[in-house]
């Protein structure tokens, strides 16, 4: 019996269920182990650089990124109108602001349209048509009059209980074929992303200076 290959395989196990303690990156068992391990090896390898439409002919990785998350979202929003055909739901940013003020509670109406990245004029829309429809309502806040508050009501969390098997069919169907561990990798790349642009978001700069002033700061 090989001792040395085994003590070799309990240190590995070892080392993943430090690194996986209180992260839960990977499930703690067998596959989660083995994605694990995969993982490890090709970061301690350099990959190899993914070919795309165009790269031959100087097309840069910032402009396939770019394409490829706008095609994306597009998917996306195409599998969230499917998700809501059959609903009360006339857009998905209808379902996507009752499932942020039922995740985060009341907010302010600006609260309620820069945590979904929205335009002030696009997001009181929707927020005029929640409180239409009686899924949301607006409140005044008891510690000071002077500030309302959005919040969802019974017919708005009832609502979206009825459709939240379709929306997170369409999810899951979003995430298509993905390891778990693939999907760990992505959640942490694109929130690093959004880190990023969240900031400039909320600066509220002019939309003739935003670029310029994003561009002056990567270079």
């Amino acid at each position: 019996m090989n001792f040395d290959l085994i003590k070799a395989v309990v240190e590995l196990v070892q080392q993943f269920m430090e690194q996986n303690e209180g992260k839960a990156i990977y499930s703690n068992n067998l596959q989660g182990f083995t994605e694990w391990l995969n993982a490890s090896c090709r970061n301690g390898s350099k990959p190899e650089d993914p070919d795309w439409e165009g790269k031959e002919s100087g097309r840069s990785s910032e402009s396939i990124i770019n394409t490829l998350l706008i095609r994306i979202s597009r998917y996306a929003k195409s599998y969230s109108r499917s998700a809501i055909s059959n609903s009360g739901f006339s857009s998905q940013d209808d379902f996507i602001y009752l499932i942020s003020l039922k995740t985060m509670g009341a907010m302010t109406k600006m609260e309620l349209i820069r945590h979904n990245v929205h335009e002030k004029s696009a997001g009181i829309l929707i927020i005029n048509r929640l409180i239409l429809n009686g899924w949301a309502v607006q409140t005044i806040n008891e510690k000071d009059k002077r500030t309302k508050h959005i919040q969802i009501t019974e017919k708005g969390l009832a609502l979206l209980e009825e459709q939240m098997d379709e929306i997170r069919k369409a999810s899951k169907v979003v995430v298509g074929n993905l390891t778990h561990s693939e999907q760990m990798l992505l959640i942490t790349i694109l929130s690093k992303l959004d880190e990023f642009h969240d900031y400039y978001y909320r600066m509220n700069l002019e939309t003739g200076d935003l670029l310029d002033n994003v561009y002056k700061r990567l270079n």
